[in-house]
């Protein structure tokens, strides 16, 4: 099982990104899988997560109507589109899948993990 983000970089304060986490190694349409990050210092936070189907997301209360989580199984592939970001959005962004189909908002309740990407903000 292997997960690779990807995606992130600099942008300025208002900007948009799109995080693209590419899953290999299983199924991608079996499993909820989801978005955290840390910023340093801080502690590792859950961003969102999508169940199996697509029809259940979680966002976490800082991030609500500015992102968006999706998935295409058939590319294996999880995104995260991030508009209107502000520098508090800046930190370390990671996917990782639970192994059941039901999201989370639970770091501990994700199984498998990937690599992650930063993303910066400039004010």
């Amino acid at each position: 099982v292997q997960l690779q983000a990807s995606g992130g970089g600099l942008v300025q304060a208002g900007g948009s990104l799109r995080l693209s986490c590419t899953g290999s190694g299983f199924s991608l349409d079996d499993y909820a899988i989801g978005w955290f990050r840390q910023a340093p210092g801080k502690e590792r936070e859950g961003v969102s997560c999508i169940s199996s189907s697509g029809g259940t997301t979680y966002y976490a209360d800082s991030v609500k109507g500015r992102f968006t989580i999706s998935r295409d199984d058939a590319k294996s592939t999880m995104y995260l589109y991030m508009n209107s970001l502000k520098p508090e959005d800046a930190a370390v962004y990671y996917c990782a899948r639970r192994d059941v189909p039901f999201p989370s908002r639970e770091s501990t309740n994700f199984r498998s993990w990937g690599r992650g990407t930063l993303v910066t903000v400039s004010s």
